[in-house]
């Protein structure tokens, strides 16, 4: 009989090495087994009011109470509170048929209560009569189909780094559902229960739940941050609802214009030198027409053009410029569009249209007067060889002492209307605007300063200046913005309301993008054309307004009860920022160096 052969130490241990392999390969599987225990926490202390995961403590809370009636978006300053929270709503439809079973016999009840008080010579109970009037109103609702019926359930866990700023957490949830008649409560030794209710499992642990009809659960909708961050575009500010950033495009709107409304002193003018400046930043050319010398310090900055206007100053702009097109369809066009913006612009010279207290519109010039006009102006560019060939387009344009020679030998009305011109040509206002341009503008931003001019002048120049760049525009299309600030004073005068509503209707097609800043909210909208140039003004930017400012523009942006109150109480920049359909509170903000450039208080300069 063979013996067995005992196995060699070196095999006895190479056994052992595969036995202790095989265990340590079973252990790390049983480890990695679940992705739950790859995330599970090593423990979980539960309390009755709190409970303890690692280094986080947390508390839930639930809503019990509700007001007889709640806004929209109450619970919107929860959702983006700056604390870390965590919100579960659970919404369950309850059968029609059940409900008006229940509220039938409800207001059976409460009818009988009011019959007995009655009996009994009882004063009557308000709150009898509003619940049964709220009964009976919901029972038609829900007969019809207009509503339906639910049972909500709202819970929060709350989380901190320690207990006290637990306890401080919670009571600003507290306050801001207070304030709204909103009332909450700790899930008192149910803390396990609520973590379980409010993690994303769908487990309504804590079933603690309100009935609410459609409108009522409507309100409770938690995204109401509207958010306007694009992947291009420049910082507007800091959007107050969510603190998210307000980055913005406004080229890619349907238009790019922009009004912003604002009274003295609310940052109307910082905010849109800031835009003009980031703007700058991405390649946008800028055009400003500046009459209160806001913008010259900027200018500077930048290295732009500041082109001071003055009856003492060697500038000269001539409005019979000719714009130098290249597009066929403007080329043929040009002579023409600017024989109407030479209409309006003379008949402002002359006095404008004037309304009388009847309400009735007196015109600048009769129907003869402005046929002797148009004549005259005709040929005054037929003198000096321009007629509708585009071709004549390059000669040397005529200017106004040229029309005012050709108004004076003419028939008619034409000496009358020379004579009313004088002072433009030979007498007060004589110079500026009566001889050929020797500007050139090419500079990435141009200031146009009309602050020294007389009060009688400055409607005209902004209008001139306007048609001087409205050419340039069209001339050449490159991605611009031209800021009319104190827009009120052309909103004054019908042709330049107009022409400045032609500008705004028109300046898409040639990548322009006009901002509109006034603080005269009331002259601005009382208007026809003010209210078409808003209508045509894709971002609006409306910060702190006066109270009789405040109903008006109400009526304008269909503003809420909320952003009324709101509008009258902003601190120094912020407002309501518009851009297409959606709309948020703003915080303007800006760098220190951009604040030195563009501030106009000179203790806030570094």
């Amino acid at each position: 009989m063979a013996r067995k052969r005992q196995p060699t130490q070196a095999e006895i241990e190479a056994q052992r090495e595969a036995m202790e392999a095989a265990r340590l390969q079973q252990v790390f599987e049983q480890g990695t087994n679940t992705l739950r225990d790859l995330i599970s926490p090593s423990a979980i202390e539960i309390h009755s009011d709190y409970f303890r995961l690692g280094n986080k403590y947390g508390r839930t809370i639930y809503v019990y109470g509700y007001p007889r009636s709640i806004s929209t978006g109450w619970i919107s300053p929860i959702i983006n509170i700056d604390e870390v929270v965590d919100v579960s709503m659970y919404i369950y439809p309850v059968e029609s048929t059940v409900v008006m079973k229940n509220l039938r016999t409800k207001a059976t009840q409460l009818e009988a209560s009011m019959s007995l008080n009655a009996e009994k010579g009882k004063i009557r109970d308000p709150g009898l009569e509003a619940a049964l009037r709220d009964t009976e109103e919901l029972r038609d609702q829900l007969q019809l189909g207009a509503e339906r019926f639910f049972r909500f359930g709202l819970y929060i866990t709350l989380w901190a780094d320690s207990l006290d700023e637990l306890k401080f957490v919670q009571q600003k949830i507290e306050t801001i559902f207070g304030q709204q008649m909103v009332f909450s409560k700790v899930a008192n030794t149910q803390q396990e229960q609520g973590l379980n209710s409010v993690m994303p499992q769908c487990t309504d642990q804590l079933q603690i739940r309100r009935n609410m009809n459609t409108g009522a659960i409507s309100t409770s909708f938690p995204f109401t941050s509207a958010d306007l961050t694009q992947d291009k575009g420049i910082l507007y500010g800091i959007n107050m609802h969510n603190s998210g950033l307000v980055i913005f495009d406004r080229f890619s709107l349907e238009n790019a214009n922009m009004v912003v409304f604002a009274k003295s002193g609310a940052g109307k003018s910082f905010t849109v030198k800031l835009e003009a400046l980031r703007s700058m930043m991405i390649g946008a050319e800028i055009l400003i027409i500046d009459p209160e010398n806001e913008y010259q310090r900027l200018c500077e900055a930048v290295g732009g053009s500041y082109i001071r206007l003055s009856l003492n100053s060697d500038v000269r702009i001539n409005p019979f410029d000719l714009p130098k097109v290249v597009d066929s369809e403007d080329a043929n066009d040009a002579l023409r569009a600017n024989l109407v913006t030479l209409h309006g612009l003379l008949r402002l010279m002359l006095g404008g249209n004037q309304m009388t207290a009847g309400g009735q519109i007196v015109p600048a010039l009769t129907a003869n007067e402005e046929a002797d006009l148009d004549q005259a102006l005709i040929d005054t560019y037929a003198r000096v060889g321009i007629t509708s060939d585009p071709l004549t387009h390059q000669s040397t344009p005529p200017t106004i002492m040229n029309l005012y020679d050709t108004l004076l030998h003419m028939g008619g009305s034409g000496p009358n209307l020379a004579n009313r011109l004088r002072k433009y040509t030979t007498g007060t206002f004589a110079g500026i605007f009566s001889q050929q341009s020797n500007i050139d503008i090419n500079n990435q931003m141009v200031v146009f300063n009309i602050r020294d001019l007389e009060d009688e002048l400055r409607p005209v120049a902004m209008y001139i200046v306007l048609s001087h760049i409205w050419n340039i525009v069209r001339a050449e299309q490159k991605k611009r913005l031209l800021i009319v600030d104190e827009a009120w004073q052309l909103m004054q005068h019908e042709d330049s309301a107009n022409f400045l509503f032609s500008l705004a209707k028109r300046a898409r097609k040639y990548y322009l993008g006009l901002t509109t800043v006034t603080q005269d909210v009331e002259d601005f909208m009382s208007t026809k054309m003010g209210r078409a140039i808003v209508g045509n003004s894709s971002m609006q930017l409306l910060l702190k307004q006066s109270v009789s400012a405040i109903d008006v523009l109400a009526d304008v942006f269909k503003l809420t009860e909320e952003e009324k109150k709101r509008l009258a109480n902003f601190p120094v920049g912020q407002g309501l920022f518009f851009a297409g359909q959606n709309h948020v509170h703003m915080q303007i903000i800006a760098s220190k160096t951009e604040e030195s450039l563009i501030t106009t208080n000179p203790g806030d300069r570094v």
